[in-house]
């Protein structure tokens, strides 16, 4: 078995109630190295290089309606606008967007999978 340095880190990042804790959960019981990158709090845009600099980075897409509901914030429409500004550098540079309107969290985690064994093999 590879020594936890050697594996690639896996950055994810999105918006809050976008899946990005359940996404880690799932990748890191199949032996990915991942971190959360809480981008969307941060006004420095390119801070998710800065503070993780993955290997590769996962760009998780929700919208307000989905957010919201996910995790019952007491949200307006301009909140969840300011998040995706702050979010853009680092969906600019995403190795992969995933689109989690349209995705359960079982196909999220399968599309992630599907990419990084693509990509890391």
């Amino acid at each position: 078995m590879k020594d936890e340095d050697s594996r690639p880190l896996i950055g994810v990042v999105g918006p809050c109630g976008s899946g990005k804790s359940t996404l880690i959960a799932g990748l890191e019981k199949h032996g990915y190295r991942c971190r959360h990158i809480a981008q969307e709090h941060s006004y420095v845009k390119h801070m998710w290089q800065v503070i993780t600099n993955p290997d590769i980075l996962l760009f998780l897409e929700s919208s307000f309606e989905n957010s919201t509901k996910r995790r019952k914030l007491n949200w307006v429409a301009a909140d969840h606008e300011e998040q995706q500004r702050r979010l853009s550098h680092a969906r600019a540079h995403a190795d992969l967007i995933i689109d989690t309107n349209i995705l359960d969290s079982e196909n999220v985690l399968a599309s992630a999978l599907d990419y990084l064994k693509e990509r890391i093999s």
